[in-house]
C-alpha cells in the first residue's frame, strides 16, 4: 500500500494580511505548508515508509515568488513535492507579453499587478536548478472535471496524476501491456478482458474500502472514482522493435490508452445497468452530454448515447499512475516512462558486483550472439548504448533510454496517452545536464500546447546529493571555478590540481554548543582562524563504540572541508535534515540526527558571526557555492542512494525510487 496527500494552499489569506477577528496578522500559506511538511515528520517516525504531499499555489496568489522559490534550499520542505497552479489568465498574459493580477484570497481584492514573463521565468529558473516547482495547469484539468456540479479541482496526488475534488481518494490499478505482445503485435482480445475484469476489481475495492473520515468516505461512493492504468509500454515497444521517440511509437501510445479507456468505459457502463450509476450522475459531463474524447478507431458516439440512456458506475475510469514497485515484481518498465538504464549494478558482499539486464535487451543481445558480461558491464557504466561501439546501430535506435530520448519526444508520449486519460498522467521530462533554462521553458509552453494537464521536470546533476560516481573516466577539476569562488584572505593552495588545506596554527579560538539529541548531549566545538571557520570537534556524552567513531569521522572530514575553504553553508546544507531512528525535540524543533545536531551548531556559528561576535568567515549566499572533487570519476546522474538497500535511485513518474529493493518516496 501507499500513496499521499494533495493540498491546496490557495485559498489562504497572504502574510500579513488583517484578521479582524483578532486585530491580528495572517501568517501566510508558506508558513501554513512547514507546519504540514513538519507534521508528515511526526507521523512517518512511527512507521517505515515515508510521508508524501503535494502542495499547489495558484499563480494569482500574492505570495507566488516565495512559493516558487521555496524550495532553493532543499534540504527543507523534503515531505512536499510544489506545483504551480496555473490558469488560462496567465497563459494568455505570457503569451502576449502582458500582465496579470495578483489577488487576496480573503478580499478578492487586487493586491498587485505584474509581468507574467517575470513569473514564468521565475519557475522556469527554479524548475532547472533543482526540478521544482512543477507545473499544473488548472483549467485543462477542469475542462475534463467530470463533475463541475460538485465542485473545482484544485490539487492532486503527490506525483500529480490524480486531480481530485476535497475529500476524495485514489483507487488506482495498472495493467502490464508487455504481457499482451503477440506475434509482432497486440494481443487485443485478451487485452479487453483483462480491462473488463480489472474495472469490476476496482469498483468493488470501493465497497470493500474502509475511510478514515466519513467525508472521505462520502465523496468516494458518490463519485466512484477509479484510475485503472498501464506499465511496461517501454518494453512493448522493446519486443515490436519500435523506438520510443517516434511517429510509430506515438501512434502505439494513442492506440492503446484508447482502447483502455474506451473499454472501461463500456465495463463502467455494463456495471451501471446492474449496480447504478454513480450517485453525482445528474449534471455531470455524462449526463450532459460533454463527455470530451477524439474520435480515432472507436465508436465514442454510440458509448455517449450508452451512457445517457443507462448511466456509468464510475465518474472517471483511467490514470496512469507512476508504478514503481509494482513493476518491478512483474519484471517491467514502469507506466509509460521508457527504461532508465538497460543495465544496473548493485554491489553486494564483499565487494562484488549483481548485474541485473532488461529482459528484453538480454534476450536479444543474445538472439545476436553479442551477450557478455563485460560488455554488460561497460553498458552499466551509462546504461545506455549510445556510445558502444560493439553494438549494432539497429539495436541503438531501437534500445533507447530516458536520457537518449529529447524532452520533445517525452512530453509528446505524455500527450498522446493523455489524450486518453480521464484523470492525468504521472511522466518525468528527463534532461540532460547541459540543458538551458530555453530547454526547460520551452517544454512547459509544449506541454501546454499538447494538451497536458501538468508537466514535472529533471534536469540530471540538479540537486547537489544526486550525483554519484559509477564510471571509470577521470575528470579534471576546474580550478578556475575554485579560484574564483574564493572569497577569504587564507585559501587552500591549489598544486596540480589538488587542494592543499590550511596550515593549523598553535593557538586558535572557538565556540562550543551543547545540543540534545536522541542519541544524548552532543557537544560541537568550532575553532577559528583569520580566514575563518577551520575545525571541527565532536563529544557525544558518555558514548563510545561506533556512534563515537562516526561522529569523529563527520568531525575530520568537515574540518578538512573547512581547512579547504568549503563554504560553511555548504556543509550546513549538506549534514541538515539528515534522519536517524531517534529523533530528539529541542528548542521548538526536531533533531533529527547527530549529523543534524552538527548542523544547528554551524548554523549558530554564523548567526554568531553576522552579529559580529566572532571574526571568522561568513557567507549570505549559500547558492554560489562551488565544491569540487579532484579526480572524480566520471559521473551518472541519478537521484540519489536508496536508504534502505543502498543502490542508486532514479528519478522517474515525478518521483525518488529504487528499482531493487523498490523503496519509492513517494
Amino acid at each position: 500500500s501507499g500513496g499521499g496527500t494533495g493540498f491546496s494552499f490557495s485559498r489562504l489569506r497572504e502574510t500579513n494580511s488583517r484578521v479582524k477577528t483578532t486585530n491580528g496578522v495572517s501568517s501566510g500559506p508558506i508558513s501554513f505548508l512547514k507546519v504540514f511538511n513538519a507534521a508528515t515528520d511526526a507521523v512517518k517516525q512511527g512507521g517505515t515508509r515515508r510521508g508524501a504531499n503535494m502542495a499547489i499555489l495558484n499563480v494569482d496568489h500574492p505570495q507566488i515568488v516565495e512559493f516558487i522559490t521555496a524550495k532553493s534550499d532543499t534540504s527543507v520542505l523534503t515531505n512536499f513535492n510544489l506545483s504551480v497552479g496555473i490558469t488560462g489568465t496567465f497563459m494568455k498574459a505570457l503569451k502576449d507579453n502582458g500582465t496579470y493580477d495578483l489577488v487576496s484570497p480573503h478580499t478578492n481584492k487586487i493586491v498587485d499587478t505584474v509581468k507574467a514573463e517575470d513569473i514564468f521565468q521565475l519557475i522556469v529558473e527554479m524548475a532547472h536548478r533543482n526540478g521544482e516547482p512543477g507545473i499544473v495547469f488548472l483549467d485543462v484539468i477542469n475542462r475534463y472535471n467530470p463533475t463541475p456540479q460538485i465542485g473545482l479541482i484544485e490539487s492532486t496526488n503527490p506525483c500529480g496524476e490524480q486531480p481530485l475534488l476535497p475529500n476524495e481518494a485514489c483507487n488506482l490499478g495498472s495493467i502490464n501491456v508487455h504481457n499482451f505482445y503477440k506475434d509482432g503485435g497486440i494481443d487485443w482480445e485478451h487485452l479487453k478482458e483483462t480491462v473488463f475484469d480489472a474495472v469490476e476489481f476496482l469498483d468493488c475495492v470501493i465497497d470493500q474500502s474502509r475511510f478514515p473520515l466519513k467525508e472521505i468516505e462520502d465523496m468516494a461512493r458518490k463519485n466512484r472514482k477509479i484510475g485503472l492504468g498501464l506499465m511496461g509500454f517501454a518494453d512493448l515497444l522493446f519486443e515490436m522493435n519500435v523506438p520510443y521517440n517516434s511517429d510509430h511509437a506515438f501512434e502505439i501510445a494513442q492506440d492503446l490508452m484508447e482502447f483502455i479507456d474506451y473499454y472501461a468505459k463500456v465495463k463502467s457502463v455494463m456495471l451501471a445497468e446492474k449496480k447504478g450509476a454513480f450517485p453525482n450522475f445528474a449534471g455531470s459531463i455524462y449526463d450532459t452530454g460533454k463527455v470530451l474524447r477524439k474520435r480515432k478507431n472507436l465508436d465514442w458516439d454510440r458509448l455517449l448515447r450508452d451512457i445517457q440512456r443507462k448511466g456509468i458506475r464510475n465518474a472517471t475510469v483511467t490514470t496512469l499512475a507512476p508504478t514503481g514497485t509494482i513493476s518491478m515484481i512483474c519484471n517491467t518498465s514502469s507506466g509509460i516512462e521508457p527504461q532508465f538504464s538497460l543495465v544496473y549494478v548493485k554491489n553486494v558482499m564483499d565487494g562484488d558486483k549483481l548485474l541485473y539486464v532488461n529482459p528484453v535487451f538480454e534476450k536479444r543481445m543474445k538472439e545476436l550472439g553479442l551477450y557478455s558480461h563485460e560488455l554488460m558491464e561497460k553498458i552499466s557504466e551509462t546504461g545506455s548504448l549510445k556510445d558502444i561501439s560493439e553494438i549494432p546501430e539497429e539495436v541503438k535506435r531501437v534500445f533507447i533510454t530516458s536520457h537518449d530520448i529529447s524532452p520533445e519526444w517525452h512530453i509528446k508520449m505524455q500527450a498522446a496517452f493523455q489524450e486518453y486519460t480521464d484523470n492525468a498522467v504521472s511522466k518525468t521530462i528527463n534532461f540532460p545536464r547541459q540543458a538551458s533554462m530555453d530547454d526547460i521553458r520551452n517544454s512547459f509552453l509544449l506541454a501546454h500546447k499538447l494538451g497536458c494537464k501538468g508537466v514535472t521536470v529533471y534536469r540530471d546533476g540538479s540537486r547537489e546529493n544526486q550525483v554519484l560516481s559509477t564510471g571509470k573516466k577521470k575528470e579534471q577539476p576546474d580550478t578556475e571555478s575554485l579560484k574564483a569562488s574564493d572569497n577569504s584572505s587564507g585559501p587552500g593552495e591549489i598544486k596540480d590540481n589538488r587542494i592543499t588545506p590550511r596550515t593549523r596554527p598553535e593557538i586558535m579560538t572557538g565556540l562550543t554548543r551543547k545540543i540534545e539529541t536522541g542519541c544524548g548531549h552532543l557537544y560541537v566545538t568550532i575553532n577559528s582562524d583569520e580566514s575563518g571557520a577551520f575545525e571541527l570537534f565532536t563529544q557525544m556524552g558518555k558514548v563510545g563504540g561506533c556512534a563515537s567513531a562516526q561522529l569523529e569521522a563527520v568531525a575530520r572530514l568537515a574540518s578538512l572541508c573547512l581547512r579547504t575553504n568549503v563554504k560553511v553553508e555548504s556543509l550546513i546544507h549538506q549534514l541538515k535534515g539528515i534522519r536517524c531512528p531517534s529523533p530528539m525535540w529541542y528548542k521548538g524543533s526536531v533533531i533529527s540526527s547527530c549529523a543534524d545536531g552538527i548542523a544547528r551548531a554551524l548554523e549558530s556559528y554564523l548567526k554568531l558571526n553576522k552579529e559580529g561576535c566572532l571574526n571568522g568567515y561568513s557567507s549570505s549566499n549559500p547558492e554560489s557555492d562551488t565544491l569540487s572533487n579532484p579526480g572524480n570519476p566520471a559521473k551518472k546522474s541519478v537521484a540519489g542512494i536508496c536508504p534502505d538497500c543502498g543502490a542508486t535511485l532514479e528519478y522517474s513518474e515525478g518521483c525518488k525510487k529504487c528499482q531493487f529493493c523498490g523503496w519509492s518516496k513517494c
